[in-house]
């Protein structure tokens, strides 16, 4: 296979399925803008490459008018692991910047069962403090459509709270920086299936749980959405839709800068 086909895919089998929901994302959300510097987060997996590639593509561009560096943190891979990676970011031509961590073993020790949740704390906060130090001004990271309602149902279910991944998020802890999530709208079978077309092999995370096989809070979730929706294909974007037109006179409580509110608010009785 030569080296660009992956790319060329995306003007030709997975323009509709790829390049148009990345666009899209982008113009909706006014994810990107003339000048600014985006560090795209590579973790070596078929979603964060992709991204990369997309990126690359709209970049190549002269009306785009903005600049990317693709950032690939080390947690503490082998060195067969790192090297896969740097392979396939070659294939794709890609350059990559490595910068090393020790995360995964920090997340394995502290909390070996359920890694995740601290695993993806450390390494954001690790990420945004390298694409500062590179001048980046946004961070771009590969989550998509499933994730995004994978992660509404978790924190209704586990959480007890109502909230979205958002396509982009101010940083509190980095001034100036700002979180953007370019393949919103993309579907994970359509990244699945340019992945296999293009007949590469990509890396998991390599977080503990998944080199355990740990059955995790999200892989639950993928399967319940799996089995509603093979019964109602409307169910997956219903998720997503329900917290695009929120209702709060039908909320009992909500929080925003102002505070807590209540739905007793409108009444103005008082014990």
């Amino acid at each position: 296979m030569n080296i660009g086909k992956p790319e060329r895919l995306l003007h030709t089998q997975f323009a509709r399925s790829l390049r148009k929901p990345f666009r899209q994302a982008v113009n909706e959300y006014r994810l990107i803008t003339p000048g600014d510097h985006i560090a795209v987060c590579i973790s070596g997996g078929k979603d964060s490459m992709l991204l990369a590639l997309l990126i690359k593509d709209l970049a190549e561009e002269t009306e785009a008018a903005f600049s990317f560096t693709c950032i690939a943190m080390d947690p503490g891979y082998s060195l067969a692991h790192r090297s896969h990676i740097a392979e396939n970011a070659h294939r794709l031509e890609i350059s990559l910047n490595f910068f090393e961590t020790n995360i995964l073993r920090i997340a394995g020790r502290h909390s070996p069962e359920h890694p995740c949740f601290l695993c993806s704390k450390m390494r954001r906060g690790y990420l945004y403090a390298e694409a500062q130090r590179l001048g980046c001004t946004k961070i771009a990271l590969g989550h998509h459509f499933d994730d995004a309602i994978e992660t509404i149902l978790m924190g209704m279910l586990y959480g007890g709270q109502v909230q979205a991944m958002l396509p982009r998020l101010p940083s509190k802890n980095y001034p100036g920086m700002e979180l953007i999530r370019p393949m919103y709208f993309v579907r994970e079978q359509a990244v699945s299936d340019w992945a296999e077309t293009c007949g590469m092999r990509f890396e998991s995370c390599g977080c503990p749980a998944a080199q355990k096989g740990i059955d995790t809070k999200r892989a639950e979730i993928k399967k319940l959405i799996a089995q509603l929706s093979a019964k109602n294909p409307q169910v997956e974007k219903n998720i997503l839709n329900a917290v695009k037109s929120v209702d709060t006179r039908k909320l009992l409580g909500w929080r925003d800068a102002e505070g807590e509110h209540s739905f007793l608010d409108v009444f103005g009785d008082c014990m």
